[in-house]
């Protein structure tokens, strides 16, 4: 057995040479610690092409104009002007964006057009609103 030299983690271990059976093998035993670790399951997320994301992308092209460029003559003023896009890029995310869950089964395409036709189809069960469905499908990926 190999361990990493005075590792901490991974030095848990016991020979027990009493549950030796009728081989000269003793059995080891390592206690691997594993530690919990948190999965992020939830992002805030803009649709590409919505509304959302043009009003975020204007919005803030705006404010970026607005800024006053012409004092910039040192790093202090520079790193103030760079706080102050900073800041204007969270808050309107913030605005703008929504939370969604992130499943096994999320998917970057998809988007409204994709809701909405699943949508139409399920309210009709008719074949040409599927086809429409499967259509849009196809586009976005």
């Amino acid at each position: 057995m190999f361990l990493r030299y005075r590792s901490e983690k991974l030095d848990n271990h016991s020979i027990h040479p009493e549950w030796r059976l009728i081989s000269n093998h003793t059995l080891l035993m390592i206690c691997i610690p594993i530690f919990e670790e948190h999965i992020q399951t939830k992002k805030c997320s803009l649709v590409k092409d919505s509304y959302e994301e043009k009003k975020f992308i204007n919005e803030l092209i705006n404010y970026i104009h607005e800024i006053n460029m012409s004092n910039i003559s040192d790093i202090i003023s520079f790193k103030s002007s760079v706080q102050t896009i900073a800041h204007a890029t969270e808050s309107l995310w913030a605005q703008y964006s929504k939370i969604v869950n992130i499943t096994k089964h999320s998917k970057s395409w998809w988007d409204s057009n994709c809701n909405r036709d699943l949508e139409k189809y399920r309210s009709s069960k008719y074949i040409e609103d599927w086809r429409q469905f499967r259509n849009t499908v196809k586009k976005m990926k």
